[in-house]
């Protein structure tokens, strides 16, 4: 009869220990949340606006690739003037990461050579979304090639270029490199070639170019352009074989496109014009930012 006794209290002493030890972490997880214990996802960046790219070789018709490349419409043989307007597709291993195309052709005055690059930027950094890259990579490629950010900046208009007023957060590089003149060497570069985007000599089309008095040399030296994608660059060598490469660059979203034109004179004491060779090449770089909107 005194066991009877004992059970209930031996009861009692167990449930009192369980509602203390539920109450125990009850307690802890208050705690928890209130010292901001439970764990939160930091946010993903976006991802870029593109996730493909184009051909680079299907990208230019052949009334863009004869104004770049006058010789084309020389060739006389059917087959190999098709094969021309193909162009060369560039090695690459991930046709939705890099898609390049090169043409050439050859005239009684020149030779021309054209190049078309896509890049697409994808960031391997969750914080950091893929169009920041795409920037960053851009930033980069307009340091390299000494792209003044503190001058003037030109507007890139239909089938003309004029200048513009400075940029007002137009992705201009973030180093500070100094402004270029007219005619000044490429500093470190200077085996390249000069920067000499003067508007002398004569063009591949064989119609001479303004003298240099002529020509506004601020408007065609290398500079930052408006109105191309997100942001733009031009740039303007001319090597000491006289062979003058205008290159422009622009990224949209998570993409960088990069439009190379080389003109190489043949005959001899005759230099490529600066604004001729950069209108076409703007105009082509317009093209390609207005077909990746449509």
């Amino acid at each position: 009869m005194q066991r009877k006794a004992y059970v209930p209290a031996a009861v009692a002493l167990l449930a009192a220990l369980l509602a203390a030890c539920t109450g125990g972490s009850g307690d802890g997880s208050a705690q928890d949340d209130k010292a901001g214990g439970t764990a939160t996802s930091a946010p993903v960046a976006q991802p870029g606006r593109y996730s493909t790219l184009s051909d680079a070789c299907t990208v230019a018709d052949h009334d863009q690739l004869d104004a770049l490349l006058p010789g084309l419409k020389l060739l006389t043989d059917e087959e190999q003037r098709e094969k021309a307007y193909d162009g060369t597709a560039t090695l690459t291993y991930d046709n939705d990461r890099r898609s390049g195309c090169r043409w050439k052709a050859e005239s009684d005055s020149a030779s021309d050579q054209l190049y078309v690059d896509f890049e697409r930027i994808v960031s391997y950094d969750a914080s950091v979304s893929d169009d920041d890259s795409a920037a960053r990579v851009f930033g980069e490629k307009a340091d390299a090639a000494d792209i003044p950010h503190d001058g003037a900046v030109t507007s890139v208009g239909p089938n003309t270029t004029s200048s513009g007023s400075p940029s007002q957060g137009s992705g201009a590089p973030a180093s500070g490199k100094g402004s270029k003149t007219s005619q000044g060497s490429k500093g470190s570069k200077g085996a390249k070639g000069t920067k000499s985007p003067d508007g002398a000599g004569h063009s591949g089309s064989g119609s001479p170019d303004p003298s240099p008095g002529a020509t506004d040399s601020a408007s065609v030296l290398p500079r930052l352009l408006e109105g191309l994608g997100d942001e733009a660059y031009l740039d303007d060598d001319l090597s000491p074989t006289q062979q003058r490469t205008v290159t422009v660059v622009f990224r949209t979203s998570n993409v960088i496109v990069t439009v190379q034109y080389e003109e190489q004179p043949t005959r001899t004491g005759t230099v490529a014009g600066s604004k001729e060779m950069q209108d076409r090449a703007q105009n082509l770089a317009r093209q390609l930012a207005d077909s990746f909107e449509g």
